[in-house]
């Protein structure tokens, strides 16, 4: 049975070396009701007793041989299936460029990434802005209390835990005195929300671009350089800037900050209502009480902020006339960023 049994292994192998993706039918051959390990199992009863029971176990043997190498040579058979299938199939490189149209930045947030770019080459820092706020730090941390008049200015969407969304970047201000202190050089950009009735030049939701710079012996002049390198290099073109006195609770002196009417140069158009200058941000000396709530020193330490409006700025450099097509979700208006 041995001499037998041996000669079925070597005579199965061989098979199994050329049987390729036939090995169904060597396995019928071998395990089939009719197959030769059948067979051999058949055979045992003319075996004396005494030698039938290692020969069963041979045969056992030879069959769970003859099982696992149909088993590993199927695994093998479905690997080479599956590389030619990969190998066969057709390639898409994602690094080629493709002619078919691509999206585009929104015009936002072109805006934002140049304005950021230059103020951090003059060492500002850029932190992202919470759009869900305390009151503390919307209202009361800019030095606007709970009975102040400029609140109704600012009426705003208040959340069932008290919480607000913010009305203005302003609100960050607290919050990045308290983590960097003095000196610091921060810019903070963020989404900002108002109740309010919306036209051609008023959303309830638009975009800000909060700055500020705290150290020792900062005034007016370092503001005035700040806003003029920055708006001249995102509208580029050489533009001057002008302060008029304003009013904002969290600065003192407190300024409108206008420009030079990109459009006409200054020489009076429709768009600057032929005043030659166009209004883009309030800014001036931070008040000593909000660096005070911000734990810094105001003895030894002083600072600017302004609010810069990047919806604002975005409609001035794209001659944007209607600021609701902003957040339109009209792609054919806003796909045309890349090409302006």
């Amino acid at each position: 049975m041995k001499e037998i049994i041996d000669n079925l292994k070597i005579e199965f192998d061989n098979l199994l070396q050329n049987a390729g993706e036939n090995y169904e039918e060597l396995k019928v051959s071998f395990l089939g009701k009719k197959g030769k390990v059948t067979e051999l199992m058949q055979n045992l009863r003319d075996i004396p007793g005494e030698q039938r029971r290692d020969a069963g176990i041979a045969i056992n043997n030879f069959k769970q041989y003859v099982e696992a190498k149909l088993e590993e040579h199927a695994k093998k058979i479905e690997a080479q299936k599956l590389e030619r299938e990969i190998n066969s199939a057709e390639r898409i490189d994602i690094t080629v460029p493709t002619a078919e149209k691509v999206g585009s930045l929104h015009p936002i947030t072109v805006v934002q990434k140049e304005v950021e770019e230059v103020f951090k080459s003059m060492g500002f820092m850029v932190e992202d802005g919470n759009e869900v706020e305390t009151e503390f730090n919307n209202f009361d941390a800019v030095n606007v209390p709970r009975n102040h008049p400029a609140r109704d200015m600012q009426d705003t969407f208040w959340l069932d835990n008290g919480e607000v969304l913010k009305t203005q970047t302003s609100a960050g201000q607290n919050r990045i005195l308290r983590k960097y202190g003095a000196p610091c050089r921060v810019i903070f950009p963020g989404r900002c929300f108002r109740n309010e009735s919306v036209d051609a030049s008023h959303e309830n939701t638009f975009f800000q671009l909060e700055g500020m710079m705290v150290g020792k012996d900062i005034n007016v002049a370092n503001l005035i350089y700040f806003m003029k390198t920055m708006l001249s290099k995102v509208l580029k073109r050489d533009l001057d800037v002008r302060l008029r006195p304003g009013f904002f609770p969290f600065t003192e002196p407190s300024f409108e900050l206008d420009v030079t009417c990109p459009f006409c140069g200054g020489k009076g158009c429709q768009t600057c209502k032929q005043g030659g200058w166009i209004e883009l941000c309030p800014c001036g000396m931070i008040h000593p009480e909000v660096l005070r709530m911000g734990g810094v020193d105001t003895t030894k330490y002083q600072g600017f902020a302004f609010g810069l409006g990047l919806t604002r700025l975005a409609m001035m450099k794209y001659n944007i006339k209607e600021i609701r097509l902003l957040n339109s979700g009209n792609l054919p208006f806003l796909s045309q960023t890349k090409t302006r």
